[in-house]
């Protein structure tokens, strides 16, 4: 019954996000705020899901920080990686609403520049680290057998860590439903691998998110009633590369969030490539667009990329975890 008690906050969150989101897309339909699609992606995408209201992901991150509020509160569970993991949501959401408010009022798919938003998330990130020094948390990056125990090395990892991390599930958010679903299923892996190492404040976390999720995901599968928007997206980037770290070891998001990264590497690849030989590797980037253009449905993308992902995260628990 005990373990039980961290139902509650799925729950919570599921419940808040279901009552407030129809709310929400109903509001924005009616102020005509929708989704405007970048220029340079599949032309059936502008057509498709233009005018589709986004922002959602302001809902879900309002219903996470609710319940970890109330449940810390209840549950007496005041502690720095919970405080730290919090901050995240906060800060790197209200970059991703400032981003997305702006697109909306400006009715164009550039929000703040791309100088800005680098700025504001290097800065949070070293407010991460900052907290993270305060309290003395381990300060060792370990790389395979070795052990680096230098503090300005672990700096610069943790701020490329959060940065690179919250840029990479933003980069994979361009399809119904394929964010939502692998942040469930690598917050899942978190959850339990928080609660092998009796890390109860970070269960707590993944637990109000995956809760927050599946009812995002109700709204958010094709064809979307709404999208999480930049304010979801590098949010939940940045917690989870704060959860990987605090909970000792940060490559275990490599595995864990191997869609996230391939995503990424896609993209890298592609604009290196293209600069040196002007040839393009993929037939467009992220490569879940290139799949898309090979003829993959939406659909069939999405569930290939969540097997993907749930297989990864089963392989790691399996064998790292036990």
């Amino acid at each position: 019954m005990e373990n039980l008690k961290f139902l509650w906050p799925l729950i919570s969150s599921f419940a808040i996000v279901i009552i407030l989101m129809p709310l929400f897309i109903k509001m924005m339909v009616i102020n005509k705020e929708g989704q405007q699609i970048r220029e340079e992606g599949p032309s059936w995408q502008q057509k498709a899901k233009a005018g589709t209201p986004t922002m959602g992901g302001l809902i879900f991150l309002i219903a996470i920080l609710a319940t970890n509020i109330w449940t810390s509160s209840l549950e007496q569970l005041y502690t720095t990686s919970l405080f730290l993991i919090s901050l995240m949501l906060l800060l790197f959401g209200l970059i991703g609403f400032l981003d997305d408010f702006i697109k909306l009022k400006k009715k164009r798919n550039l929000g703040l520049y791309a100088w800005q938003k680098s700025t504001l998330q290097l800065l949070f990130a070293i407010v991460f680290v900052a907290i993270y020094f305060h309290y003395q948390l381990p300060i060792d990056l370990q790389i395979g057998p070795f052990i680096l125990h230098s503090a300005i090395i672990f700096i610069l990892f943790l701020i490329f860590w959060i940065v690179g991390f919250s840029n990479a599930v933003n980069l994979t958010d361009g399809l119904d439903g394929l964010v939502a679903g692998l942040s469930i299923i690598a917050f899942t892996t978190y959850a339990y691998i928080a609660y092998k190492q009796q890390n109860m404040d970070i269960l707590l976390v993944c637990v109000s998110v995956i809760g927050a999720m599946i009812a995002f995901l109700l709204f958010n599968h094709k064809p979307a009633k709404i999208f999480m928007g930049d304010v979801g997206s590098l949010a939940l980037g940045a917690t989870l590369a704060a959860i990987s770290i605090l909970l000792g070891n940060p490559w275990s998001l490599i595995w864990i969030g191997i869609v996230f990264v391939l995503e990424t590497a896609s993209v890298i690849i592609q604009v290196a490539v293209f600069k040196i030989t002007g040839k393009r590797v993929f037939k467009m980037s992220p490569i879940h667009h290139h799949f898309e253009m090979s003829g993959w449905s939406e659909w069939k993308v999405v569930a290939v990329f969540w097997i993907v992902g749930l297989l990864a995260s089963i392989s790691y628990l399996l064998i790292f975890v036990g």
